[in-house]
C-alpha cells in the first residue's frame, strides 16, 4: 500500500525507488528523493511555484 500525504497542494508519496518525493496533483515529480516522510513534508510546506513568464509580444 502506498502512503500519500497532501501538503500545501502537493502530494508527498513514496515511489518505487523507496524515497519520498514531492509531486504535483497530476503526478509530476517536483523534488526528491527524501529519506523520510517528515523531511519531504517540511520541504513541501514551504515550496512555492513560480508563475510562468509572460509571453513576449512580437515587435
Amino acid at each position: 500500500m502506498t502512503v500519500s500525504k497532501s501538503v500545501n497542494g502537493y502530494n508527498v508519496q513514496q515511489l518505487a525507488d523507496g524515497g519520498w518525493w514531492i509531486c504535483t496533483p497530476d503526478g509530476e515529480s517536483v523534488a526528491g528523493p527524501f529519506g523520510t516522510l517528515e523531511q519531504a513534508c517540511e520541504v513541501a510546506a514551504v515550496l512555492q511555484d513560480q508563475p510562468a513568464a509572460p509571453r513576449r509580444r512580437p515587435s
